[in-house]
């Protein structure tokens, strides 16, 4: 083992004030103020999270009144999927790492990424004004003609905040669009590139061509709203399935932007974990696209109920179907991978463990729903809430903190508490089940969503679903606190802690301002892991 000390100048030292934050164009602290971000969202959408699972620990709505129920879910839903699910890989672990991965000093458009943080922070500032003034209670999918007439709560200033929060998204997704086109290092192929980057790619398209369907549909929402246009509402001439066509063409899409990166996540931790290549590489890549395009195109199974055709019905079961199997390839060659690896038990593999048990949960479950009968009997139930909660916080958080467990060295350049980080892990693995999986039993049996009462003889699976929840802030919390920890006590991380393969694990911990001191040369393909690696730990 050798000693790799700091470098003397790096992106965290390199200017301290306020100021220099604010106005940097680094793509290395614009992740970090993401990261500030989505970390106050998720926990102000914990807190919500909370207070539901309170009252349903009990049959009888008696800790809070119906209305305020309704802003609790409403709010909760908004808080997390709009200002911390759809952003929080892409917008912390993409902005760090897509520049430095393919060998670049930045993304191509350095002032439109950090515009892209400040559009964030006014669009929740926007949605914050909401929830103190009294809040939203239309739920998070603000259907009409509910939003648009007899909502009489804060439906124009959450929409806003929607609204341009969105453009955040399409400027990133531009970037790194761009930035992957044009500023590969000499030699980075695309079959060169790392799987997270085919990941983010596929992710930036569908940000790209969807956030604009969501963002005009909750601009009409606010227009029939304040000039009482007919849109929507059937008593003016409007029609309130267009709503949810308009809605769910985008939405959809968007469980993708929320999961997609965590996939790209996954591959690598498996390709590090092991020790070996990811099997199958090129599927893998095709794979990440096929989602992108085939989520375009299963809007309508959200509509079953919604009075569609049969034919439709049917066209959309089939395609809903269909998008599981570019899903399934990948958890099918990342088992594959690990088949004879050298298998890890640190704890960034523990979380990809972690996320392929709650995604292939998510995913069955899915299929499910594809099935028009099936999906008829459990729709509004809990059946869906514990299914989209497997998909879309099962999996998406746990890439994440896999991923940032996996690059905090790199990031901060300094080590964490192994045995915490594995602790953590476990409790977060165990918690999410047991809140979870109860929901699925208790909304096969018809328990529906969104009710802050319920039959007594569902109390015991409610009260094993809130104890859970209670397991799980736990796990979420430990994290923060040796995360914290390292950065003043840590022990210094050498450039190549896990001993990786790919351009980050080139440059030290933490990369200087400009990424690499000289432009790097690709010559070796992605993964290419020698017989024995040697780790670099300082």
């Amino acid at each position: 083992m050798s000693t790799v000390l700091l470098p003397p100048r790096h992106y965290l030292n390199d200017g301290y004030g306020v100021r220099s934050w604010l106005l940097t164009r680094d793509h290395k602290r614009i992740a970090l103020l993401y990261l500030a971000g989505v970390t106050f969202f998720f926990f102000i959408g914990g807190a919500m999270a909370v207070l539901i699972r309170l009252e349903l620990a009990t049959p009888p709505g008696d800790l809070v009144t119906d209305e305020t129920y309704n802003k609790l879910f409403t709010m909760h839903g908004v808080m997390m999927v709009f200002f911390f699910l759809i952003p929080v890989i892409p917008s912390v672990l993409g902005n760090f790492l897509v520049p430095i991965m393919i060998g670049a000093k930045d993304l191509a458009f350095p002032k439109i990424n950090l515009l892209s943080w400040y559009i964030y922070v006014v669009g929740g500032l926007f949605t914050l004004y909401a929830l103190i003034s009294g809040g939203l209670d239309t739920g998070w999918t603000f259907y009409t003609p509910f939003s648009t007439v007899a909502s009489t709560t804060n439906v124009i200033p959450a929409a806003l905040g929607i609204f341009i929060t969105g453009f955040s998204s399409i400027l990133t997704g531009l970037n790194f669009i761009v930035t992957i086109h044009r500023m590969r290092a000499p030699g980075m192929t695309w079959f060169r590139m790392p799987l997270f980057l085919w990941s983010t790619y596929a992710t930036s398209l569908i940000n790209v061509l969807g956030t604009p369907v969501i963002a005009i549909t909750i601009l009409l929402v606010a227009a029939e709203r304040v000039f009482h246009f007919g849109f929507f509402n059937p008593a003016v001439g409007g029609d309130p399935v267009l709503f949810q066509h308009l809605f769910w063409f985008y939405s959809h899409p968007a469980v993708y932007i929320m999961v997609l990166p965590a996939m790209g996540v996954v591959s690598e931790l498996v390709a590090a974990g092991c020790r070996k290549p990811v099997f199958g590489y090129s599927f893998v890549a095709f794979a990440s696209l096929a989602i992108a395009v085939l989520g375009f195109l299963v809007w309508g199974h959200h509509m079953f109920v919604a009075g569609e055709s049969v034919y439709s019905a049917l066209i959309f079961s089939i395609l809903s179907f269909l998008v599981a199997i570019p899903s399934a390839v990948k958890v099918f060659n990342w088992t594959a991978t690990m088949y004879q690896g050298a298998v890890s038990w640190e704890t960034p593999m523990l979380y990809a463990y972690g996320f392929i048990g709650l995604f292939t949960i998510g995913g069955l479950t899915g299929l499910f729903l594809a099935a028009i009968g099936v999906d008829v009997h459990v729709t509004d139930t809990y059946f869906i809430i514990a299914h989209f909660h497997y998909i879309m916080v099962g999996g998406t958080i746990m890439g994440y903190l896999g991923g940032l467990h996996y690059w905090w060295p790199k990031m901060s350049g300094r080590l964490y508490n192994e045995g915490l980080a594995k602790l953590s892990a476990g409790i977060i693995f165990i918690g999410f089940n047991l809140t979870f999986f109860p929901q699925f039993v208790v909304g096969y049996l018809g328990m529906p969503r969104r009710y802050h009462a319920y039959p007594p003889e569902f109390q015991v699976l409610n009260v094993l679903s809130s104890a859970g929840a209670s397991i799980l802030g736990v796990g979420y919390l430990i994290p923060m606190v040796y995360l914290m920890w390292s950065l003043r006590y840590g022990r210094l991380a050498g450039s190549n802690p896990w001993g990786a393969v790919g351009l980050e694990w080139t440059t030290s911990s933490p990369p200087p301002t400009e990424n690499f001191t000289e432009t790097p040369r690709v010559t070796w393909d992605a993964y290419e892991y020698p017989a024995s690696v040697e780790t670099d730990v300082a």
